[in-house]
């Protein structure tokens, strides 16, 4: 590619973006795979991820005053999943701007899902590096904000406790046992361990801050492990 073709390109891409880098070489950074350069988007990647998850935090505590911890964790978790950025690259075209090696640009990197989800959160630091969080704010929120939406659905999800004791009333099992195996910690800072228990299948265990959030991670496990059957 000659430079006044690189040139294009890049302009091309700050363009899709909406986005005019006082410091481009940022953007080409976010958009430069390890396979292409040992200077690549890894560090911005994962300082973009620690920005996203900031954002969409304070997006959805502002957006639904009323929901409680679990219920805007689980709403966080669907927007800034690996799917949803790839989608959101995909938006951008963001595979035609990335620096792919040549084994990787072979194998197909420019449509990989990791690949653009990564570059996705990569130029969300390069935004932030360039011109602050109200700027990263507003890239991100012009993606995010057309989601909340579909969110209310995850609101009234059920529980990995009550799905998991659906699952085995639906096929005539004894309901899951939960047991407390330890409490240690001081009073201010417990730690409660807990094992679920179903007939026929290996226990899970999980660790937390309170019994009920213990329960429902050994929960969540035992349904992963019943669904991977």
């Amino acid at each position: 590619m000659s430079a006044s073709d690189d040139k294009r390109q890049q302009q091309d891409c700050m363009r899709r973006i909406g986005h005019g880098f006082a410091q481009p070489e940022l953007l080409w950074q976010a958009l430069t795979h390890r396979s292409y350069a040992s200077v690549n988007n890894e560090r911005l990647e994962f300082l973009g991820d620690g920005i996203l998850n900031f954002l969409a935090a304070e997006a959805l505590f502002s957006r639904f005053p009323n929901q409680p911890e679990g219920v805007l964790t689980r709403m966080r978790a669907r927007l800034v999943r690996e799917e949803t950025l790839a989608e959101f690259a995909l938006a951008l075209n963001l595979g035609d701007c990335l620096k792919l090696g040549s084994g990787e640009l072979k194998s197909g990197g420019f449509r990989r899902a990791s690949t653009l989800a990564d570059a996705f959160e990569a130029v969300i630091a390069a935004i932030y590096l360039d011109a602050g969080m109200d700027a990263a704010r507003t890239f991100v929120l012009h993606y995010l904000s057309p989601r909340f939406e579909s969110l209310e659905q995850v609101a009234v999800e059920k529980d990995p406790k009550t799905r998991l004791q659906e699952w085995c009333q639906a096929r005539a099992k004894s309901l899951p046992d939960y047991q407390l195996i330890s409490q240690t910690g001081e009073a201010h800072a417990l730690m409660f361990e807990v094992v679920c228990h179903i007939d026929g299948q290996p226990a899970t265990q999980a660790r937390a801050n309170s019994r009920k959030k213990a329960e429902q991670t050994a929960a969540s496990a035992m349904l992963e492990q019943l669904e991977g059957k």
